[in-house]
């Protein structure tokens, strides 16, 4: 295998779930997670990334992502969005877009606090997708990505600390690994602060999300077209 901490990591996955009786459903998720967790260690290791931050991290070990899926699964039972984004084993949320993604996290105090990330476009096509045409999109822009699973463990109002290192971390990614804009699905109360980035666009706009009965709307990101209050607050 390609990483070293492999072992300890299942581990320490083995522990969480503490189950003596393997189901088959059970056992097909772990072979599952296993190949996803391979292909996204070799993915995020081909990624350029550039962080000035010695807390904004990309996912390159087997243990990182196992957090990663530790706090997804934790935050989204708080949220109450389990039947929207369900854990395909016990405390872990991961999917196949993962294998394809670049997968950021904020480290404060030895500790994941944020997390989010972004899915290259493929002819596997883009989770947004069920909501939205992207043909017009694709026709502005030759490279896009999806923006995923982005989450706080603290929630705040404004530019907080690990909002900002997450922005940072997407805007790194996109400008340093030939892609041309991100698409995103964000609360449609949120685009007060997401317009002021600049090159953000509302590019349609929902009711309701799944089960998330609450105003959504989908976005692109130019991150070549920022504004002077972006690079004033990120750059």
């Amino acid at each position: 295998m390609v990483y070293i901490n492999k072992n300890e990591a299942f581990t320490r996955l083995n522990n969480i779930f503490n189950n003596k009786e393997v189901e088959f459903e059970y056992l097909k998720n772990t072979l599952i997670f296993e190949r996803v967790l391979d292909e996204v260690i070799t993915f995020n290791r081909k990624i350029n990334w550039e962080s000035n931050s010695a807390n904004l991290k990309l996912v390159t070990t087997a243990e990182e992502f196992i957090k990663i899926c530790n706090l997804r699964s934790e935050i989204y039972g708080n949220l109450g969005y389990q039947k929207e984004f369900p854990d395909s084993l016990p405390n872990m949320n991961f999917d196949f877009y993962d294998i394809n993604s670049a997968i950021i996290y904020n480290l404060t105090n030895n500790e994941i606090t944020a997390t989010c990330r972004l899915i290259f476009d493929s002819d596997k096509k883009l989770p947004i997708e069920e909501k939205l045409d992207l043909s017009s999109i694709r026709n502005k822009f030759q490279n896009i990505a999806e923006v995923s699973r982005l989450m706080v463990r603290k929630e705040q109002k404004g530019l907080n600390l690990d909002f900002k290192y997450l922005t940072l971390g997407i805007y790194n990614i996109i400008t340093n690994n030939n892609l041309d804009a991100s698409i995103s699905v964000i609360l449609k109360e949120h685009f007060r602060l997401y317009g002021k980035f600049g090159g953000f666009n509302i590019e349609k706009e929902l009711e309701s999300y799944g089960n998330l009965n609450t105003p959504f709307i989908i976005t692109s990101w130019n991150p070549y077209e920022i504004s002077d209050f972006f690079r004033k607050a990120f750059l």
